[in-house]
């Protein structure tokens, strides 16, 4: 767990290792990364957001030769193909993975039930909402799956969201990503943007603390 952390409060300099070990594999590595995000269900803490914010400032500096186009392109994709197979496997194994003796350690069942609240309360829109929120948008699909939603809906709100958040991550980290200042404090900058991704799901555990029970 260490290592994860570490990975993604310094992000930019891992990043940097595998563009100059892996070349123009580093596409296929970062399309994995968040495919798996987003796919598959017991991994909801990879790295999203400060992903995309780190690959798009890479692609803005010209010493890494890489293209934000592709960059937007393949992260779109993963993100879309992803969150439907996450889809698919709440359809077809929703009630066997959580309870599964390994899988189920993944996925905690206090998680699911915060998902599946916030998918009762916003409905269709939870769908776009949680793409913004680190585990809920893991758990948004599986749990849109296990509660019957129509995939034909799921996939209209999905791709709207996994549009808006491509292009805002990347979008934040090719303009502002290689400003000194942002360059000086990226560590900080990754723990900002996780703290402001996690302000949504913070709001709900409070107001669920102070509303009294019915």
């Amino acid at each position: 767990m260490s290592t994860l952390i570490d990975f993604i409060l310094h992000i930019d300099d891992h990043l940097v290792n595998i563009v100059n070990t892996f070349g123009n594999s580093t596409y296929l590595i970062l399309f994995a990364i968040i495919f798996i995000e987003t796919g598959i269900v017991i991994f909801p803490f990879l790295p999203g957001d400060s992903l995309l914010f780190a690959a798009a400032a890479l692609a803005a500096n010209a010493t890494y030769g890489l293209n934000i186009k592709l960059f937007l392109l393949l992260f779109l994709v993963a993100s879309i193909a992803g969150d439907s197979l996450n889809f698919y496997l709440g359809r077809k194994f929703g009630e066997l993975i959580p309870r599964h003796k390994v899988l189920g350690k993944f996925i905690k069942e206090k998680d699911l039930n915060k998902a599946r609240a916030f998918f009762n309360k916003y409905g269709a829109m939870a769908i776009f909402l949680g793409r913004f929120m680190p585990i809920i948008r893991t758990l948004i699909p599986f749990v849109s799956a296990t509660s019957d939603f129509p995939y034909r809906k799921f996939i209209k709100y999905n791709v709207s969201a996994c549009i808006t958040w491509v292009a805002i991550c990347c979008g934040a980290g090719y303009f502002f990503g290689n400003i000194p200042i942002v360059k000086e404090n990226f560590s900080m900058v990754i723990i900002g943007i996780v703290v402001i991704s996690l302000i949504p799901a913070l709001i709900g555990v409070v107001k669920a603390k102070i509303t009294p029970e019915k």
